[in-house]
């Protein structure tokens, strides 16, 4: 048998019809078709294995039944669970996710959008890294729905879906304190995304609190990585790098808060091979709850964001708009909460 697709012309020639009219009955057009012929060729094309050219029918159509997303990497962790709740939402509605890795890069970020928007996506769900969202602005004037995840965009016309990165790093710290540790200290990559920002804000609300006020070298954060290959190798490293910055001070903390999971992992890999015992003698919680945290050794204290979740209301909220319909909330805030594992003690 040929490998080559099966056509309207093939089940035309079959049943003895016209093209049109084979189309007519494929496509449920409301033009009028003998119930005898419909039948014979739907059985036709069913006999034949046929398969619809959507992108033919979305040409004609001028609907593209597909959105985009555009996210930092997909090799991380939490935006592989984020996309896999987009996917699910988007496919029980019947549409494609056209799927964008800007890798940490404002200017591909910029691109890949105009890319999607040309080739007429419904929608995009964006996480945009860009420190200046104002250039948003000129797609939104077009009537462009854009709905903002995990980072959250200052424009009332942006449907956004976000967690409350402040609340979950004092929730963190508020956990350390609570265990008698009074040198506590945080690492992250660039300060150059909103959550990041916000996890840090957090710490020395936690921190200022109880009148604990770190030493600046328990604050180490890492040069703007927007040029480097970002993805988990990346975090994983930083969270190495940063470590050994923290093993020559004098006055070692006893905690480690770290902006994320993978980060926290580079953390203690990096105690570990210096003999330096975690939790015993130095105690690390991550951020985001991704699955490797319970694999870690020890299992990984960490702040629980449900990725999953934001995924599929960031989906929802899009095929609503898509629909007509007004998406019943513009902003939603997302809530942590601490997971307890092992590796926090007592001090």
């Amino acid at each position: 048998m040929s490998d080559k697709p099966v056509t309207i012309y093939d089940i035309a020639q079959l049943v003895n019809a016209s093209a049109a009219t084979v189309s007519r009955v494929l496509s449920d057009s409301k033009y009028p078709v003998s119930s005898e012929m419909s039948e014979k060729i739907k059985a036709a094309a069913k006999e034949l294995n046929y398969t619809p050219n959507m992108l033919g029918r979305q040409l004609k159509k001028n609907n593209s039944m597909s959105i985009g997303v555009i996210i930092p990497s997909i090799s991380n962790p939490f935006y592989a669970d984020v996309v896999l709740g987009i996917e699910e939402i988007a496919r029980k509605s019947g549409y494609q996710v056209l799927l964008c890795n800007s890798h940490q890069n404002a200017k591909l970020e910029a691109e890949y959008l105009q890319t999607l928007l040309e080739k007429q996506v419904k929608g995009v769900i964006l996480s945009s890294i860009s420190p200046k969202k104002q250039w948003l602005n000129k797609y939104l004037a077009k009537g462009q729905r854009i709905i903002s995840i995990d980072q959250m965009v200052n424009s009332r016309q942006v449907y956004q879906i976000g967690f409350d990165y402040q609340k979950g790093a004092y929730l963190a710290c508020k956990h350390f304190i609570e265990k008698g540790h009074r040198r506590i200290a945080f690492l992250s990559a660039a300060l150059n995304r909103p959550s990041r920002i916000q996890i840090y804000q957090g710490y020395k609300a936690a921190l200022y609190e109880e009148g604990i006020s770190p030493a600046d070298h328990w604050i180490q954060i890492s040069e703007d990585c927007e040029n480097s290959s970002y993805g988990s190798t990346f975090e994983f490293n930083n969270g190495k790098q940063l470590a050994r910055r923290l093993l020559h001070a004098d006055d070692r903390p006893t905690g480690v808060l770290c902006c994320n999971d993978l980060t926290a992992a580079g953390v203690i890999h990096e105690l570990k091979h210096a003999g330096v015992d975690v939790p015993g003698q130095m105690s690390v919680i991550g951020f985001d709850n991704i699955e490797l945290s319970q694999m870690l050794t020890p299992a990984l204290t960490t702040v629980n964001l449900n990725k999953y979740e934001m995924g599929t209301i960031a989906c929802q909220t899009l095929m609503e708009l898509l629909e007509g319909t007004h998406a019943t909330e513009k902003e939603i805030m997302l809530q942590p909460e601490l997971i307890e594992r092992d590796s926090v003690t007592k001090v």
